[in-house]
């Protein structure tokens, strides 16, 4: 599993010009499947995305997690994370799971979030998603949980 994370001020979904999912302070994660990725990794996901210290402590250092600053996480499902660029011009996405596969292990990492008190939006897995946020700094992390 791999996971694109923004800290932003605010972020949001639209699909079809319609707001499906928002949030204020917080994190923007764009999560990408592939085929060995079980429900543990997807937990594993969530826990880190709770626990990942990127938010500015009393001193600006970043010291504190989206939990100890009561953030919000906006989760997007994004299989192009999986994309093989290696050769020629046109990435291949044979590293991404299916919908069958990827979709219920976005939904455990957003049930695990949730289970841990966060607040969490979603945009609509499948759908054309426009995804728009202002981000907080210059603080934008790759994680990859393989």
């Amino acid at each position: 599993m791999k996971a694109l994370v923004q800290r932003v001020e605010r972020a949001s979904v639209h699909v079809d010009g319609e707001v499906v999912g928002a949030i204020g302070p917080g994190l923007c994660v764009l999560v990408g499947v592939t085929h060995s990725d079980t429900a543990a990794i997807a937990q594993r996901l969530a826990q880190k995305l709770w626990k990942l210290r990127i938010f500015d402590d009393d001193d600006g250092r970043m010291n504190r997690s989206v939990a100890d600053s009561a953030g919000e996480l906006l989760i997007v499902s994004q299989f192009t994370l999986y994309a093989d660029t290696k050769k020629g011009n046109r990435p291949s996405y044979v590293d991404a799971a299916n919908s069958a596969v990827a979709e219920p292990l976005v939904g455990e990492v957003v049930d695990h979030l949730r289970s841990l008190g966060a607040t969490v939006a979603t945009g609509s897995f499948g759908a054309m998603m426009q995804v728009e946020l202002v981000n907080s700094g210059p603080a934008t992390f790759s994680l990859d949980l393989a």
